[in-house]
C-alpha cells in the first residue's frame, strides 16, 4: 500500500520550495515500497474502498434482483420445456406410429387388390385390352 502524507503551510497553495522537495522524495519511496507479492485480484479488491458505501448496495441489489429473476425464468423455461417434450413423447409419439401403421396396411390392401384384379385378368382375357397399359403409372411414396 501507499502510504500518503500531508504537510500543512500557511499558504493555501503550499508552493515553498521545501514541500516540492519533499514531495519528490516521497514519489521515489514510493516505487520501492510496492509489494511484488500482490495479485490483481488483490488489486481489485482494494478497489471496493473507493466506492462509497450506499453505491456499493445500491449496485449489490441489483445484481441480487438480477440474479433472482434470471433464476426464476430459467425454472419457468425449464418446466415449460419439460412440459412440451413429455407432452410430445406421450401424445405426438405414438399418433405418428399409428398414422404409419395406418399407412402400411392401407398400401398392403392396395396390392392385395392389384393382386387379385391381375389374377382375375390372366384368368379371363377380354377381348379389348386394358386402357390403362400404354400409360405408366404414378409412382406413389409408402404411407400415401
Amino acid at each position: 500500500m501507499v502510504k500518503v502524507t500531508v504537510e500543512e503551510s500557511n499558504s493555501p497553495y503550499g508552493s515553498d520550495a521545501s514541500s516540492k522537495a519533499s514531495s519528490t522524495s516521497s514519489l521515489s519511496s514510493v516505487s520501492s515500497d510496492i509489494d511484488t507479492d500482490e495479485t490483481l485480484l488483490d488489486r481489485i479488491a482494494a478497489l471496493v474502498d473507493i466506492v462509497p458505501p450506499t453505491t456499493r448496495h445500491a449496485i449489490s441489489q441489483r445484481v441480487q434482483k438480477s440474479a433472482s429473476f434470471l433464476k426464476a425464468g430459467g425454472k419457468r423455461v425449464g418446466n415449460l420445456v419439460w412440459i412440451l417434450t413429455t407432452s410430445a413423447l406421450l401424445v405426438a409419439l405414438p399418433l405418428a406410429l399409428v398414422l404409419e401403421d395406418e399407412a402400411k396396411i392401407v398400401a398392403q390392401e392396395r396390392e392385395f387388390l392389384e393382386q387379385q384384379q391381375g389374377q382375375q385378368s390372366m384368368l379371363a382375357p377380354s377381348m379389348y385390352p386394358p386402357s390403362n397399359q400404354g400409360q405408366p403409372k404414378a409412382l406413389v411414396p409408402p404411407g400415401f
